[in-house]
């Protein structure tokens, strides 16, 4: 077979669970990367640079549904994947219950029209659907298009409605395979997203292109790539693709007002609602009296509600009246939330705090001993942005020191910390990459100093503190040391393969020769449960015969995905 030929064959013709799932996460990263940028062009119909961050958080939450059903299925006594439409409609649901603004309640909605479409059609029948060929691409994403304006009270073109309804045009109107769908579908997305400038006002008068419509650019091409296996190409405007507009804050037009020059409504009112299609209808005719940016969302029972009001009491007394209100969420424009669902006074906020996520459990106690407020990072389960965000708010600070601890953790970091600047608090994201790290932060963390120098010293002490780690491969696979074998101990520096070893004190020592040839004043190590009292006794004889004017610190870490942290200050 021709080499041409045989590299065409290999590629999958069909949307299948595989892709879907590479979907989600190439989509989150986008999301991820272009947050603060998506954030920044945001201009309707409140000041308060958010979309970027609604689009990710909303993602988020999608993606953790989708790879739930994967690790359950994987975790069985006979690992298998999950059929397509239990992954379409775990990822419909998980943008549901997570959908925050309006970009984020669209987005839900979009994503619920295309799993409607593809955990019916494609291969197979029913619940055994393998995949969705390009007649269900096309469907799906003419349908996504359509359930978001029928979500939406008062559709104004210029949106992400108009963008999502032209990607829909351009993936129908393209006769080939699903790479050509869904190429075309972003393509049209491009071109869509451009003009809208020219079709709204308030992103004539910024200059900017409307950022809910620059979001799902980003999501369709995560989708493209998850398709075809190549990166969607960035053009400049003109030439058929989105500006990046370094320019004024804020959010997606849902509704356009006679005056766009009038003070919109004080509140954004959000939370799910179990109800029924009847008692919904007649929720959507109170709330669209009561203020605006209406969006609705869902189904079978369960809906995300969103809407801009004055009197934030009434809206969520609608939702009562409808059925159970849920997951409440009020925020003050230009104050942050403002409410919670309890209404018990909070004690007064410390001054500073420090949150910080920590592998393990015995580092956890070291952290806490500290006076960190720690977020567990469990082996294959990295927290959330909302865990995050829920830890800031239990250190209960007017000025908090985040620290991730990972590299992975970055962008979710990112999320939580503007999420929190939201709610009026002062947060300062150091980017951490290990515990080791964080450790170094921590130690230099002075609460009493002015909050701007503090963070300036963290950030230095993790700056100044090479990290590695000892691992186990999991997998015959290329690294940057050469080919490692399933079962190998890898020795990771600034988180790339340094060295491939057959056992741990070896591998250990051939890694701190390497991390301390550069100079060095402390080591320290942080076991893991596999690593015996042994090993760490040796490694301490090691670096105090072989570099005399270096110190050692060793801490138990318990139960964690590494074997050995390794840090050096």
């Amino acid at each position: 077979m021709p080499v041409q030929l045989l590299e065409e064959a290999q590629v999958p013709q069909v949307l299948d669970v595989i892709a879907v799932r590479a979907w989600c996460s190439l989509a989150l990263e986008a999301l991820g990367r272009d947050r603060a940028e998506i954030d920044a062009i945001n201009v309707y119909p409140v000041a308060d640079g958010d979309t970027g961050t609604n689009l990710y958080l909303t993602l988020e939450s999608a993606h953790q549904a989708v790879e739930a059903v994967f690790a359950g299925l994987e975790a069985g006594p006979e690992p298998t994947a999950p059929a397509l439409p239990e992954v379409m409609r775990a990822m419909a649901h998980g943008a549901l219950i997570g959908a925050r603004g309006n970009s984020g309640t669209i987005l839900a909605q979009l994503l619920r029209g295309m799993a409607q479409v593809l955990a019916g059609g494609g291969s197979g029948e029913g619940d055994h659907v393998t995949g969705a060929d390009a007649d269900a691409l096309r469907l799906a994403l003419g349908r996504a298009a359509e359930a978001a304006r029928e979500a939406v009270a008062h559709p104004v073109e210029g949106t992400v409605l108009t963008v999502a309804t032209a990607a829909a045009a351009a993936a129908s109107a393209v006769d080939g395979d699903c790479r050509d769908v869904v190429r075309a579908a972003y393509e049209g997305a491009c071109v869509a997203l451009d003009a809208t400038p020219g079709q709204l006002a308030a992103l004539g008068s910024a200059g900017v292109v409307d950022a809910g419509g620059r979001g799902l650019v980003a999501v369709l091409g995560a989708l493209s790539e998850a398709v075809s296996g190549e990166a969607a190409p960035v053009r400049r405007r003109g030439a058929g693709t989105h500006a990046r507009v370094d320019a004024v804050p804020d959010g997606v037009l849902l509704e356009c007002p006679e005056d766009e020059g009038a003070a919109g409504p004080a509140f954004e009112v959000i939370y799910l609602l179990e109800a029924d299609d009847k008692a919904v209808a007649r929720l959507r005719t109170r709330l669209d009296a009561l203020g605006d940016s209406l969006v609705v969302v869902g189904g079978d029972g369960l809906w995300n509600v969103h809407v801009h009001v004055d009197d934030a009491g009434a809206a969520v007394e609608a939702g009562v009246e409808a059925g159970r209100p849920y997951r409440i969420r009020i925020t003050h424009f230009g104050l942050g939330d403002v409410h919670a669902t309890h209404a018990s006074a909070p004690p007064e906020r410390a001054q500073r705090a420090v949150v910080a996520v920590v592998p393990g459990d015995g580092l956890a106690g070291l952290y806490r001993e500290a006076g960190a407020t720690t977020v567990p990072d469990r082996p294959g389960e990295p927290p959330a942005s909302g865990e995050l965000v829920d830890a800031i708010r239990r250190a209960h600070a007017r000025e908090v020191v985040l620290l991730p601890n990972d590299a992975e953790l970055r962008h979710t970091a990112a999320a939580a910390a503007e999420q929190a600047r939201s709610e009026g608090l002062r947060i300062a994201l150091i980017p951490t990459r290990s515990a080791v790290q964080g450790i170094a932060a921590l130690a230099v963390h002075e609460p009493d100093r002015r909050f701007d120098e503090d963070v300036v010293a963290m950030t230095s002490a993790a700056g100044a503190t090479r990290y590695g780690e000892l691992a186990v491969a999991e997998r015959q696979s290329w690294t940057m040391a050469g080919i490692c074998q399933a079962g190998d101990v890898l020795g990771l520096i600034d988180g790339d393969v340094a060295v491939i070893g057959g056992e741990v004190p070896a591998t250990a020592r051939t890694v701190l020769d390497r991390m301390l040839a550069a100079g060095g004043e402390l080591v320290t190590l942080v076991l893991g449960e596999e690593v015996s009292d042994e090993v760490a006794a040796g490694l301490e004889q090691y670096v105090r015969e072989s570099y005399l004017a270096v110190d050692t610190v060793v801490y138990r870490g318990g139960r964690q995905s590494a074997l050995m942290l390794i840090g050096v200050e």
